[in-house]
């Protein structure tokens, strides 16, 4: 950096040095300010990842509990396109679960015969309000076989 001396004896920077060091700041803090952007929204797409993970989770456990024996079959196993619902997280993140039940997972399409012995259960899991990122707009889905018990 240069100092500028002046006829009456005074030393200090000119205006051009000051004004190229304040553009040289602005640009190393643009880069910090995008840098800072770029996490929070990452770490907003991971937060629903998880929140969709540990729902799907939830929905594979109680369709697991459910009884599927040749004398009952829990209501909840029964074959088809079931009504989706939304489902809030405890950081009021609102989440719409999709569950297909298959009771004939190696046919084409969806058949709804309970005599069968398999039962294929896909759930999706889809952000309701999924952010700009592309992080935050990927689904969670997930497919399982379910056996009949004796």
């Amino acid at each position: 950096m240069r100092i500028s001396v002046h006829k009456c004896g005074q030393v200090g920077f000119s205006l051009v040095e000051v004004l190229i060091a304040l553009v040289i700041l602005l640009v190393a803090l643009l880069g910090v300010f995008y840098t800072f952007t770029f996490s929070i929204g990452y770490n907003f797409g991971n937060t629903q990842r998880v929140e969709s993970v540990a729902i799907i989770q939830r929905e594979l456990e109680a369709f697991q509990c459910a009884k599927f024996s040749p004398q009952v079959i829990d209501e909840t196993l029964i074959g088809g396109i079931k009504t989706p619902k939304i489902v809030t997280t405890m950081n009021g993140n609102a989440f719409l679960v999709e569950t297909v039940i298959d009771d004939d997972p190696f046919s084409e399409g969806i058949q709804t015969d309970n005599s069968k012995t398999i039962k294929e259960i896909t759930v999706t899991v889809r952000s309701e309000n999924p952010g700009s990122k592309w992080q935050t707009g990927v689904l969670a889905k997930t497919v399982f076989r379910r056996v009949r018990g004796y």
